[in-house]
């Protein structure tokens, strides 16, 4: 954590809201970009980051530091993200979600390769959507944002032996819908012939 945002905590932590202002504006896109990922949604992203701040205030007093302030926040957006999902799913309908332009702009990159790029994030972005919550969850917390098996356990109320085979899960089902059929052709497929 920046000697800055380790003020700010502090400052929070006694109860000035001007400092939590700061470590909002400090935190507000990692937050957010957790929770668009999580919930694939703008409009509840918006919903799931605004609720996360508000318990992150009411809790800052019980931060004790033993993880990166960032950590604990992205736990508090994940476990809001998670009740969203539920509250989703319950009141299910049909939305038109905004295109969210995730191409690479570097100019070192030639078109085609733009392209490709693009092209493999929006299917990833596609095959990550499909996936149960539950299993969402955990490969975006674990492979996007580095967080430990052990982590994520204590987030989700699960085992770490759960929390780790909800990744392989995961994983294998993300291979599987952006590579088919090369399951099969490494011999993975125990019905084969």
């Amino acid at each position: 954590m920046s000697d800055d945002l380790a003020g700010l905590v502090a400052a929070a932590k006694s109860g000035d809201r001007e400092a939590f202002d700061g470590v909002v504006r400090a935190t507000y896109t990692g937050a957010y970009t957790l929770a668009y990922r999580l919930t694939g949604n703008e409009e509840d992203a918006r919903d799931v980051v605004q609720e996360a701040y508000l318990r992150a205030w009411k809790g800052i007093g019980r931060f004790r530091g033993d993880a990166a302030f960032t950590t604990w926040l992205y736990r508090i957006t994940a476990n809001c993200a998670a009740t969203q999902l539920t509250r989703r799913a319950r009141h299910r309908h049909d939305e038109l979600d905004d295109e969210v332009d995730m191409t690479d702009t570097r100019p070192e990159i030639d078109p085609e390769a733009r392209a490709d790029i693009s092209l493999l994030r929006r299917r990833l972005e596609d095959a990550l959507s499909e996936l149960p919550p539950r299993l969402r969850t955990v490969v975006v917390l674990r492979d996007v944002y580095d967080l430990p098996h052990e982590a994520i356990a204590a987030e989700l109320g699960i085992s770490e032996a759960a929390a780790k085979v909800r990744l392989h899960r995961a994983r294998r089902r993300l291979r599987e819908t952006m590579f088919p059929g090369r399951a099969a052709d490494r011999g993975e497929d125990a019905h084969a012939v």
